[in-house]
C-alpha cells in the first residue's frame, strides 16, 4: 500500500516566520537592543540553539558601525569562500572579497611558514579601512587581524568573529572580545568554541535586513 504523504510546510514565508516566532518565545533576548536581537534570533536559527543568545557579545557601536558601513557599500571581507557564498547577494551591490584561493596567498603561506588564512589577510590592506570583516572558520586569521590593527593596520568599521572548532577558536574570540576596547574597534563575537562561516554570514545578513527593515 502507498504511504501516507508526509505533512510539513513549504511556503517559504510561513517557514520564516514561525522560525522566528519560536525563536522569540524560546530565547531571553532582554539584554539586547531591537538591532541585536535580529543578529542573535540568526545566530539562533543558524544553529538550532536558543541557549547560544548567552554566548554572543556585541561592543558598544557595533551594531550602528556595520549597518552604516554596510550602507555605504564598504567593503566586506571574508576568511573562507563559505562565509563569502553565505551572505544574501540581493542585499548588497559589490561582491564580498575573499582571498584564499588567490595565487598569492598560497605563496605567501608557503614562504612563511603559516596558513593560507593567515597569508590571505596580507592582501586586505587596500581594503580594510571602513570594512565590514567577517571571521567564522579560521582561529589565526582572527588572531593575525588583531596583531595587524595592533601594529597599526587601518581599522574595519566591524569584525564578526566567530571561529568555529578546538584549537584557538574560543582563544581567539576572547582575544578580540578582551581586546576591542584598547584598539578601538567594535565588534560582534560567539565565545567558546561555537560558531562558523554560517553563523556569521547570518550576522552581517541580520544587519543588512536592518538597512532594508527588515524585522522579526
Amino acid at each position: 500500500m502507498p504511504s501516507e504523504p508526509y505533512q510539513y510546510e513549504n511556503n517559504p514565508q510561513a517557514i520564516e516566520q514561525d522560525s522566528f516566532r519560536q525563536i522569540r518565545a524560546l530565547t531571553d533576548l532582554s539584554a539586547f537592543t531591537k538591532d541585536q536581537q535580529q543578529v542573535v534570533m540568526r545566530i539562533v536559527h543558524s544553529l538550532g540553539l536558543p541557549d547560544v543568545a548567552k554566548q554572543v557579545r556585541f561592543s558598544a557601536n557595533a551594531t550602528q558601525a556595520g549597518r552604516e558601513a554596510l550602507a555605504n557599500q564598504r567593503a566586506i571581507l571574508c576568511d573562507v569562500e563559505m562565509v563569502k557564498q553565505g551572505v544574501t547577494k540581493r542585499m548588497i551591490s559589490c561582491e564580498p572579497l575573499c582571498f584564499l584561493n588567490d595565487p598569492r596567498t598560497a605563496e605567501l603561506a608557503k614562504s612563511k611558514g603559516e596558513t593560507r588564512s593567515m597569508a590571505a589577510l596580507g592582501l586586505w590592506q587596500d581594503d580594510l579601512a571602513g570594512s565590514i570583516v567577517l571571521i567564522g572558520n579560521a582561529p589565526t586569521a582572527l588572531f593575525r587581524l588583531l596583531e595587524m590593527i595592533e601594529q597599526g593596520a587601518p581599522k574595519p568599521a566591524l569584525i564578526v568573529g566567530m571561529p568555529v572548532g578546538f584549537v584557538g577558536a574560543a582563544e581567539s574570540k576572547d582575544a578580540l572580545w578582551q581586546a576591542h576596547k584598547k584598539l578601538g574597534i567594535e565588534c560582534i563575537t560567539l565565545l567558546g568554541r561555537m560558531g562558523g562561516s554560517a553563523v556569521t554570514s547570518a550576522s552581517c545578513n541580520a544587519l543588512l535586513r536592518c538597512n532594508l527593515g527588515e524585522y522579526y
